[in-house]
């Protein structure tokens, strides 16, 4: 199980990208009431599905606000900009998939990990370095929705390799096995 203090999150993997031949990432997450994802963000090579099993999901998907609940799915193609949080008094239950799963399941282990070791903001994210080589590593799996992609590369590109001289890795050996000994082969 994977925790992000900040966020309220909570991840149990179901199926990962070792058990379906890199076709699907599976989860049940959970998020505490006032829970939320950290920033609003974009899948550019995959499709992110959501299925509320309790509780009272809010999407953001494209600028257009939805409210969920039990037994509701939503499709989020690729490419398209998204947010979610929990929109109810109780804890918010979804089954959520990436397909393809790519290296979401190291992305994740490695931001929650970070965020469980308390090398997060208020908002939960990492500082400008970590985050830059977490973009930067990960930009196949998750970017943010702004500012725009190329204005990112200019951004993280430099303030990665600066992060990676100081020793940041894009991915938690605290939380996430080595992905180059786990045939994830990140190129590290």
């Amino acid at each position: 199980m994977l925790e992000h203090p900040v966020t309220g999150e909570r991840l149990v993997w179901r199926k990962v990208a070792r058990d379906t031949a890199g076709a699907l990432l599976q989860a049940d997450l959970f998020v505490a009431p006032g829970g939320f994802v950290a920033a609003e963000h974009v899948h550019p090579l995959q499709e992110e599905r959501f299925e509320v099993l309790a509780g009272v999901l809010r999407l953001r998907l494209d600028g257009k606000e939805k409210t969920m609940s039990r037994g509701e799915v939503e499709v989020v193609p690729a490419g398209l900009p998204h947010v979610w949080w929990n929109g109810g008094q109780e804890e918010l239950h979804v089954l959520g998939e990436f397909r393809p799963a790519l290296r979401t399941e190291v992305f994740f282990e490695t931001f929650f990990g970070w965020a469980k070791d308390g090398k997060t903001n208020r908002k939960g994210l990492p500082n400008p370095l970590r985050l830059a080589v977490l973009m930067d590593e990960y930009e196949d799996e998750l970017r943010l929705a702004r500012p725009p992609f190329a204005i990112q590369k200019m951004l993280f590109g430099p303030l990665a390799m600066l992060g990676r001289l100081v020793g940041y890795r894009p991915w938690y050996p605290r939380y996430s096995a080595d992905p180059l000994m786990t045939g994830l082969g990140m190129g590290i």
